[in-house]
């Protein structure tokens, strides 16, 4: 998606975002977009709206469709040239480069800036947009819920967390937010699930995996999807991401969750290294963890 926007970027003008943003206004109240509301919602003439439109949706910005009015709504590359242009408007970065990892919840790519960064952007909504809806708590009371507003706040809600956890936790380090657009620290590390752990290393690793999310739920957080597909292992330890699900540690299912996660991360130990792994029970780890106390394993 990022790559459809980054070539066209260079020819919007001003007059596209303040359309595009209008557009963005329009459907916190509907899906698509009457034509006859943009002028309002913009504050460009109509004439400018029209020209504007054109352009926008040459560029694949915007989509249009005819109900019983003309309508129109951002696609996600429409959302993705906003939250561009917003880091690049506070210098927070100067170009999008190479993609970091591409899922079904988000893309990452790297930045160019004064040190390495990556930019997340959140998709949530966007492919899998009711069964989201029914997921996140950040949905359940509004009446219309769109997905650019879906994940605008799983952005939100994993850079207000990073920025609670980090540096007392090893989180990457948040950098600024936009949308559904997060820039961060980029972290040199290979994924838990791809990494193969001399017998020596298992238990240290799963001990600095656990004390993380002690350290977490001491600062007030619970993962809620912890796995081996969100913590890396680097040259200094480990590094746990992916917050947009956390919850505080004084909501009412917590300490279930908190038990999940220890739960997820013991049992993929445990089926990846069976006999270095043998005989550790998660209940106990899980209760020791919501102490605040990093398990001594072995």
């Amino acid at each position: 998606m990022v790559e459809n926007v980054a070539p066209v970027m260079a020819d919007l003008e001003p007059e596209d975002f303040y359309l595009l943003s209008g557009v963005e206004q329009g459907m916190r109240f509907s899906e698509y977009v009457a034509r006859e509301k943009l002028p309002q919602f913009s504050r460009l003439t109509a004439e400018d709206v029209d020209y504007r439109l054109d352009r926008c949706e040459d560029r694949g910005l915007v989509e249009r469709k005819t109900i019983q009015y003309e309508g129109f709504k951002l696609t996600f590359e429409g959302y993705d040239a906003l939250a561009l242009h917003a880091f690049v408007e506070r210098d927070t970065f100067d170009g999008v480069g190479a993609p970091l990892g591409v899922g079904k919840e988000s893309d990452v790519y790297e930045v160019r800036s004064y040190e390495p960064l990556a930019l997340k952007f959140h998709r949530e909504g966007y492919t899998n947009f009711r069964e989201v809806m029914k997921e996140r708590e950040y949905t359940a009371d509004r009446d219309h819920v769109s997905w650019q507003y879906t994940a605008r706040k799983a952005a939100e809600r994993e850079y207000d967390a990073l920025e609670s956890l980090y540096p007392d936790v090893s989180v990457p380090r948040p950098v600024d937010q936009n949308r559904h657009a997060i820039v961060m620290e980029k972290v040199d590390g290979v994924e838990l699930s791809r990494t193969k752990l001399t017998d020596e290393q298992v238990l240290p690793v799963l001990e600095l995996v656990l004390a993380e999310a002690a350290g977490a739920y001491e600062a007030g957080y619970v993962h809620a999807d912890m796995s081996e597909y969100n913590v890396f292992v680097t040259d200094a330890g480990v590094v746990v991401f992916d917050w947009p699900q956390a919850v505080t540690a004084d909501h009412e299912n917590a300490d279930e969750l908190l038990a999940r996660d220890v739960e997820n991360v013991v049992g993929y130990f445990q089926r990846k290294y069976p006999a270095l792994t043998d005989g550790l029970d998660t209940t106990e780890l899980a209760e020791c963890v919501a102490a605040g106390e990093a398990p001594t394993l072995g």
